[in-house]
């Protein structure tokens, strides 16, 4: 199931309890009167942990952060926000017609990011486990399973990243991961405080 489930109205609740969901500690550290979940690296992780939690007691919904790595052919700046329109998860190849390998996020969440953040792209991102395995303009390694296990247990949910990197510069130490988890902070405070407003 790829399309996207609606929270239209979900405003008009006095207090939005939202889920802050990522990869690492450092990713989700600016977070401060807020659940986090923190998932661990790649798409397994990241999907066996949120079904987990949400198994549990599901929020209102997910806002699910990190770093990503962007191809140079995007044109899309180092520093820069990304909110997710798809999450496609790229390892997944195989001749069958009925694999799930692309998850929408929430239409409406996505729409109040992009109001929120209005210099923030909107653009596919494409889950790997693997760094610069994928051709998309946005490359991360849990959005897909963050929002897969969100979309089974009919939780609402959004990709919201920062780029640190060209995916094509092996060297990592040429990777501004430091800067790119101050946007995430930044941005990520925004997002949220908006969401739950």
């Amino acid at each position: 199931d790829v399309h996207a489930a609606s929270v239209v109205g979900v405003w008009d609740h006095p207090r939005m309890d939202v889920l802050v969901v990522a990869a690492t500690v450092g990713e989700v550290a600016w977070v401060d009167d807020a659940e986090t979940l923190v998932v661990g690296i790649g798409p397994v992780e990241a999907a066996v942990h949120t079904a987990a939690r949400l198994a549990v007691d599901p929020p209102d919904a997910i806002l699910h952060v990190g770093i990503a790595g962007a191809a140079q052919a995007s044109g899309i700046a180092l520093g820069a926000v990304a909110i997710g329109t798809e999450a496609r998860y790229a390892d997944l190849a195989a001749a069958l017609g009925s694999l799930v390998d692309v998850v929408l996020p929430d239409a409406a969440l996505v729409e109040r990011l992009a109001a929120l953040l209005p210099d923030a792209v909107r653009v596919p991102i494409a889950t790997s486990a693997r760094v610069g395995a994928t051709d998309g303009p946005v490359e991360a390694m849990e959005g897909f399973g963050v929002l897969r296990a969100a979309r089974q247990a009919g939780v609402p949910a959004v990709e919201l990243r920062a780029i640190s990197n060209h995916v094509e510069e092996a060297d990592r130490a040429r990777w501004d991961i430091a800067g790119a988890l101050q946007v995430v902070a930044a941005a990520g405070r925004i997002a949220l405080d908006g969401l739950r407003g």
